[in-house]
């Protein structure tokens, strides 16, 4: 699995960032971040050691379910949703509908943060 690049800059900078990308003034290079957070509190919260090892059993495991998700870690259903939600917002996971139910998918299990 490719290692994913991930920013930590305050939020009005990655907001210049992203117009200036936008508008073509700034061409990111290859391995500049594709995920951004604006601070390294949010990132620890987010990249947790409990989270970390949830993405790998995404990883080796390949769940079909929230469920078959749930049963593998251990953890509560809702609770394990609100941290999926939360990851794929930052686009470290990908929810897709599979079947009649939702199947996550790890986007990456190894990190490179540029601070």
């Amino acid at each position: 699995m490719a290692i994913l690049h991930i920013g930590v800059k305050p939020q009005e900078e990655i907001r210049a960032r992203l117009i200036a990308i936008a508008k073509g003034e700034v061409k990111p290079a290859e391995n500049e971040p594709k995920v951004w957070f604006p601070s390294i509190r949010s990132l620890a919260e987010v990249l947790s050691d409990h989270n970390r090892e949830l993405l790998k059993m995404i990883a080796e495991n390949n769940p079909q379910s929230l469920k078959e998700l749930a049963e593998l870690s251990g953890r509560a259903p809702s609770n394990l949703s609100r941290s999926l939600k939360t990851m794929s917002n930052f686009g470290l996971v990908k929810m897709e509908k599979y079947q009649k139910s939702v199947r996550p998918i790890a986007v990456a299990t190894e990190f490179h943060i540029h601070i």
